[in-house]
């Protein structure tokens, strides 16, 4: 991270905590929610399947920095099948970083080359070894390793959702992170329970044997992107929600933090682990800050 963004984010969090503001810094876009894929634990894919078209992509980001967003997400669906008169994910994560947003993240798949060396970090999902992965999301896992090899820049880092079929597979995944070239790190959520999806959710207990197995791997050297001190919150669910830093743009409308505000209860029962360190962060607990001071200088 440039100093000069660090600088940024410093002079922002401590604002926040000092005079509790609830202005965001962190926002998401969703280009579409075609995909290519129709995973198990997934209750937002194809519900319309359409292509945002590029102006609007456009007018959202401008919006999203003129209410002082400054690290962007681009999300789908599946984000490298979005197009639109000849302009592709490359030109809009180009295109962010012109207009001033300082850190600009890609998530997707994997299911499609990884040339985007532009992007800070591609977040690629992986829900465990072969077996689980491929159990989750169907025939993918050596197709994404395959485009991992042949990636352009080394901004990959694993993205797991932690549920009822992969829960045991975290070693695996995080093994795959320390091992795979182009990889930076693995960052995990626990899965959050759209009503459709109830049945992949964990117990308390099963996630704090999930958060055990974490904290194992990153004492053995696993670059994972989580932050230790949050875990006891996340078993608990007992994080403030929702977190006001952060926000979703789709299809014009703004929601605060994430998709799923306006379904009841699920706030509650949120899996989402940077939804807890955020809050965390900003409410001023000091063992989260000091910790995110490290994770993130050291995988951003």
């Amino acid at each position: 991270m440039k100093v000069s963004s660090f600088m940024y984010f410093a002079r922002f969090g401590i604002r926040t905590i000092l005079f509790r503001k609830e202005e965001p810094v962190l926002g998401t876009i969703i280009l579409t929610d075609r995909c290519n894929l129709h995973c198990k634990h997934c209750s937002v894919n194809n519900i319309t399947a359409v292509i945002h078209p590029y102006r609007q992509i456009q007018n959202e980001m401008r919006q999203l920095y003129a209410l002082g967003i400054r690290i962007l997400f681009f999300c789908g669906g599946e984000t490298f099948l979005w197009e639109d008169g000849g302009k592709t994910l490359r030109d809009l994560v180009v295109e962010a970083k012109q207009m001033g947003f300082l850190v600009v993240n890609v998530v997707t798949n994997g299911t499609f080359p990884l040339d985007l060396p532009e992007a800070d970090l591609i977040l690629l999902s992986l829900d465990g070894n072969r077996d689980r992965h491929n159990a989750i999301r169907g025939d993918t896992y050596d197709l994404i390793f395959k485009n991992i090899r042949r990636a352009t820049a080394d901004n990959i880092c694993f993205y797991m959702a932690i549920n009822q079929i992969n829960k045991d597979a975290i070693r695996d995944v995080c093994a795959a992170a320390r091992d795979t070239e182009h990889v930076r790190a693995v960052s995990f959520n626990f899965h959050t329970p759209y009503p459709d999806t109830g049945d992949l959710a964990l117990s308390r207990e099963e996630k704090a044997a999930c958060c055990q197995v974490i904290s194992q791997m990153m004492d053995q050297g696993a670059p994972v992107f989580n932050l230790k001190s949050a875990f006891p919150y996340l078993i608990q669910n007992t994080f403030p929600t929702p977190c006001r830093q952060c926000v979703v743009m789709e299809n014009g409308k703004l929601s605060v933090c994430g998709r799923c505000i306006e379904v009841p209860g699920l706030c509650q029962r949120c899996g989402y682990f940077f939804v807890a360190e955020y809050t965390l962060l900003f409410r001023g607990n000091l063992r989260v800050i000091a910790e995110m001071l490290r994770t993130y200088l050291k995988y951003i």
